[in-house]
């Protein structure tokens, strides 16, 4: 697939982390299922019943109030959160996490043709930081710069005005890939040429 209807006459190519570099329900199973094996063994409940049911609630409802569903319906100690929280900061995933194969296609080309990469990483830093050290890069890692939105009152647009000041770029010479979810919530300063992810999947 050819890029060029995106990388051209372009300088600085953006795409966020979640969903939109790499599918986010990747991390998450992964995490669920390294905290069902710490259940397991730290209060002998049957891991794979855990991690089954974090499975299934995450699908049908999302990963909100994962860890109190969870402990009300296996009676985990609520003394287990905080290793539950900590532990998307800080697991060592059994896998490796995959780019999408379309972006990984687009951040080579973008690479090719000399055009900059930033990612623009929502939520809680420390998280962030441990995904991307986990992602499957191909040698493009060095070509990357990150930027937190936390250091920017928690908004994408206010980083976004950030990053383009900083680095001297001109909004008209940015393409940005978002995930679908940002899409559809119109999340991205409309001014900026932006894309679904799912436009190159």
């Amino acid at each position: 697939m050819s890029f060029e209807k995106y990388l051209s006459n372009k300088k600085a190519l953006v795409i966020t982390l979640d969903d939109a570099l790499y599918p986010q329900k990747d991390y998450l199973l992964q995490v669920y299922y390294l905290f069902s094996e710490f259940m397991a063994y730290s209060e002998q409940i049957d891991a794979k019943a855990i991690v089954d049911f974090m499975s299934k609630e995450y699908v049908e409802n999302g990963a909100q109030k994962m860890f109190a569903k969870t402990a009300a319906k296996f009676n985990i100690p609520n003394k287990y959160e905080h290793n539950f929280d900590l532990l998307f900061e800080t697991a060592r995933l059994p896998l490796k996490l995959l780019l999408f194969q379309g972006v990984l296609e687009l951040l080579q080309e973008a690479v090719t043709d000399r055009v900059r990469i930033f990612i623009l990483a929502d939520g809680n830093p420390a998280e962030a930081i441990n995904k991307i050290k986990q992602i499957e890069w191909n040698g493009l890692q060095e070509y990357l710069k990150v930027y937190f939105t936390a250091e920017y009152d928690n908004s994408i647009n206010n980083t976004l005005v950030k990053l383009l000041e900083e680095q001297n770029i001109d909004k008209d010479d940015v393409v940005m890939f978002i995930s679908k979810n940002q899409f559809e919530s119109n999340s991205v300063d409309s001014s900026l040429e932006s894309f679904s992810v799912t436009e190159i999947l």
